[in-house]
């Protein structure tokens, strides 16, 4: 018996054919690098610290410059991230504002 990864096939609905879905994986990951202010890459998971106080919209706080936030998730846009702190849910950061732990 053969691995079930050889045997998935995917529907492409850009191409309109039907692909191996190992292809399929490939082709879905990130063309772009996701970038700190410092250059350093960021990957999911990173861990990254604030550079400067930043005022939340919506939520009547500012985050303090060297706050940590753990966790992040890359976005489809290279600029932004999105990540969770403490009080504050569902929050989309710029990379301009953070560096990588």
């Amino acid at each position: 018996m053969t691995a079930a990864a050889d045997d998935d096939y995917v529907y492409d609905e850009a191409t309109g054919e039907w692909r191996p879905a190992g292809e399929v994986v490939a082709a879905a990951a990130p063309a772009f690098e996701v970038r700190d202010s410092a250059g350093n890459l960021l990957a999911d998971g990173d861990a990254v610290t604030l550079i400067k106080d930043l005022k939340v919209k919506g939520a009547n706080q500012t985050l303090k410059q060297g706050t940590i936030i753990r966790s992040i998730r890359l976005t489809d846009n290279d600029q932004e991230i999105d990540c969770r702190h403490d009080s504050i849910k569902g929050l989309v950061l710029r990379t301009e504002f953070v560096r990588k732990r």
